[in-house]
């Protein structure tokens, strides 16, 4: 994954300084753009010169909460492509779902994990050591999620819990008036939360048809982030993210722009098919759904492709070499 930053971040965060009187010239050096100029900016920021504008803001501004002020102007333009995507939702269930997608778009190092507790959807964060200051990251990410989630529904109050992994900051005030007053230090890892059921709250924006193509250019995006010149990496990279909707190879081809002829040429200079790769990602992805033993195999063959569960039980064994009443008695054993 190439090391980059959404270029309107770095935009909204030079505007940020602007406006507290720093010099544009002093806000660039050290990177690559204090030679080039603002016109040189492209799509992308290299990460490394995001970093250096973060170090330079904060240095200059003097002010501890830019990590707040910067993620309260994230909104659904910044985003790009994908906060298009995300407008053209049925709900917020499906927004979630091409965020956990396609979020490396907006953070290609950033880690984050998606489950439920109770009644209520966490999206946490184990990678606190990530290339921004801790504080700075978790507060521009905290902030972009309410303005983004409130952009959706036009909903200001939306109900966010957030939780942080140090301690209570001087300028809570300022924490309270961006992010509201659910809020939680000296928490084992930083985590932001809301209540399930909001989950099918409709968005008046909504188009299907739209959202398909949003979604193909989102996966196509991702591809070309890939460091790799290897279309099977790339390939099984995207498969990976378009979990339950899983194309045909023309399609996978248009993704990654190449035509079907040149994508198979490709990968048969690999010595790869496109449908091992498809299997081997469906494998990966049915074993996982039942290790966490939740879904019944009929609605586990549905969403691997499969009309018919005895043709998913004889495909995942083909797969695996196993069957699927053996990963899931074997989870069974195993302690929750």
């Amino acid at each position: 994954m190439r090391s980059s930053t959404p270029a309107p971040y770095a935009l909204i965060l030079i505007d940020l300084a602007a406006e507290a009187g720093v010099p544009q010239e002093e806000l660039l050096r050290g990177c690559s753009l204090g030679d080039a100029g603002m016109q040189a900016i492209g799509a992308r920021v290299r990460d490394d010169d995001f970093r250096t504008l973060v170090d330079n803001s904060l240095r200059l501004t003097g002010d501890p909460a830019l990590g707040l002020r910067l993620g309260r102007r994230l909104n659904l333009s910044a985003h790009a492509v994908l906060g298009q995507a995300f407008m053209t939702c049925r709900n917020l269930a499906e927004v979630i779902l091409l965020f956990e997608r396609y979020y490396h778009l907006l953070a290609p190092d950033l880690v984050l994990e998606f489950h439920y507790g109770g009644e209520r959807l966490i999206i946490s964060c184990p990678n606190t050591e990530a290339y921004l200051p801790l504080a700075f990251g978790l507060e521009c990410i905290a902030a972009a999620m309410r303005n983004t989630l409130s952009g959706l529904l036009g909903d200001n109050q939306f109900p966010l819990r957030f939780e942080f992994p140090y301690p209570e900051p001087a300028y809570l005030s300022v924490y309270q008036e961006i992010l509201g007053n659910d809020l939680h230090f000296d928490c084992e890892q930083a985590a932001w939360s809301f209540p399930a059921e909001l989950l099918r709250v409709p968005l008046p924006s909504s188009n299907p048809a739209l959202r398909r193509l949003y979604e193909a250019e989102c996966a196509r995006l991702l591809a070309d982030l890939s460091d790799s010149a290897d279309i099977g990496d790339q390939t099984l990279n995207l498969l990976r993210k378009l979990e339950g909707q899983y194309p045909k190879m023309p399609q996978m081809a248009a993704m990654l722009n190449m035509s079907p002829r040149t994508y198979r040429r490709r990968l048969t200079d690999e010595d790869i098919g496109f449908q091992e790769l498809l299997d081997q990602v469906r494998a990966e992805h049915a074993t996982r759904y039942l290790r966490e033993r939740r879904l019944p195999i009929a609605s586990i063959a549905y969403q691997l492709g499969f009309n018919d569960p005895s043709n998913f039980r004889r495909a995942y064994r083909r797969w695996t070499g196993s069957t699927p009443g053996d990963v899931r008695s074997a989870a069974a054993e195993e302690p929750l």
